[in-house]
Parts: C-alpha cells; sequence; structure tokens
C-alpha cells in the first residue's frame, strides 16, 4: 500500500504543473458581493501528454489545487513528430483561434501566453504559433489544446488524403534526390 502511495508521490512530482492564469470573480449575493479566485493550470509531462484544469475557490492555494487535479485526470495523449508537430493547424475555441505550424529542429516555441504554457507542458519544443482572434487567455488554452489532440501522426494524415508519408514530411525529415 505505501509503495502505491510512494509511486503516486513520485509520479506527481515529474508532471510539468503551470498556472495560466488567475483572476478574482465576484458572486453578488444579497449582503453585497461573495469574492473568489479562478485558476487555470496546464499539467503536462513533456513526452506527449497533456491537461489542462480549471479551478474555482476563495483562496488561492485552494483554487490551484482544484484545478491540478482536474488537470491530472484530463490529461490525454497527442501525436508528435519528433521535437515538433506532424502538420499545420488552425483551430478555434469561443472567440479564440490559434494557428499552429511545425518547425525546424532549433527553432524554439515561439508562442505567447497560454499557448506557450500548452505546447510546453505537451513537450514540443520547436513550433511556430499565433493567436488570432479573442485574447482571452483561457480561450486561447483551451484551442492550442484541442489543436494538440487533434494532430494525426504523419502516416495517419498521408493515407487520409492520398499520399505517399515521405511527401508530407516536413522538409528537414524529407530524404534527398538520390542522397538519402
Amino acid at each position: 500500500m505505501r509503495s502505491q502511495f510512494r509511486n503516486r508521490k513520485e509520479e506527481r512530482d515529474e508532471l510539468d504543473e503551470r498556472v495560466i492564469d488567475i483572476s478574482r470573480v465576484a458572486k453578488v449575493v444579497k449582503g453585497g458581493r461573495r469574492f473568489a479566485f479562478r485558476v487555470m493550470v496546464v499539467v503536462g509531462d513533456n513526452k506527449g501528454q497533456v491537461g489542462l484544469g480549471l479551478g474555482k475557490a476563495r483562496g488561492v492555494p485552494d483554487a490551484i489545487r482544484k484545478a491540478a487535479d482536474k488537470a491530472r485526470k484530463d490529461m490525454k495523449s497527442i501525436s508528435l513528430a519528433g521535437t515538433t508537430i506532424p502538420h499545420p493547424l488552425l483551430v478555434k475555441h469561443g472567440g479564440a483561434k490559434v494557428l499552429m505550424k511545425p518547425a525546424s529542429p532549433g527553432t524554439g516555441v515561439k508562442a505567447g501566453g497560454g499557448v506557450r504554457a500548452v505546447v510546453e507542458a505537451a513537450g514540443v519544443r520547436d513550433i511556430l504559433t499565433k493567436s488570432l482572434g479573442s485574447p482571452n487567455v483561457v480561450n486561447v488554452a483551451y484551442a492550442a489544446l484541442k489543436g494538440l489532440r487533434q494532430m494525426t501522426s504523419v502516416e495517419q494524415e498521408a493515407s487520409h488524403r492520398g499520399k505517399d508519408p515521405e511527401t508530407m514530411k516536413p522538409f528537414w525529415e524529407r530524404k534527398r534526390h538520390g542522397k538519402g
């Protein structure tokens, strides 16, 4: 029993947990306003698993704990192509739109705010992104997560489009004519 608890504790330590947004929200009641905090947390293992959670409580630490627990329950695997994503994608969530493009090794994460936190927690090391539409941090983060979960491997995308997987790979991974 103790070993299971220890394993769970070690697993929790390995995860990359980042607070994306903390905001104060108010509920109007008979005596006035009741304030609480809404926190958004992203949790990932930097190896292709990522989850997003939203927690609300009267105190910030309780809200962070709730959000982290929800994010852990929400963790799912995503498709990666080495250190980047397999193909470009434009994703919409609410009024927020996020454009994601694969990048060659060494480019780094070119992203801002919520998108950066989500892709780094997922384990993406090279990516180009642009946030379009609404600047709402919560919707932008959800759009980024939605996009990562919609990613398919190069082979699946090639079979879907009826093309050769070699032609679908990014240019830096393709074999040269006669030199490969």
